[in-house]
């Protein structure tokens, strides 16, 4: 039994810590250039996050900068829309897809976690 619960818990000990996870909808997004941020979902930030940058790229016009915005995390789960500001969505023709890198920093700016989310628009 002993044998049983040791290998349990070294295996619990090695197992990786959850990665962080991003998602977003482009809820009351309006087209085109809409400043406001989209809706954003986090999980499993990690421990000592301070500050969250937010970058968002046109996966099919990838020399467009549409920047992005950093937001102090208390430990939210979800950003609303607006949450920060940028230079929203605006496919000249049909849809484009869009990237969002979101990367959780340290008091010292160090990179703790990166998370990305796609979605075309519209």
């Amino acid at each position: 039994m002993r044998l049983i619960l040791a290998g349990m818990i070294s295996l619990f000990v090695a197992a990786p810590a959850m990665a962080m996870t991003a998602s977003f909808s482009w809820g009351p997004t309006k087209a085109c250039f809409d400043s406001k941020s989209p809706p954003f979902h986090l999980s499993a930030v990690p421990k000592g996050t301070v500050t969250l940058d937010l970058r968002m790229r046109d996966l099919d016009a990838p020399d467009f900068m549409h920047g992005g915005g950093k937001v102090a995390y208390t430990g939210q789960g979800d950003l609303p829309y607006g949450a920060f500001r940028y230079k929203g969505p605006c496919p000249p023709e049909g849809h484009h897809r869009y990237r969002f890198t979101v990367k959780a920093l340290d008091a010292n700016g160090k990179v703790l976690a990166t998370a990305t989310s796609d979605r075309p628009f519209p």
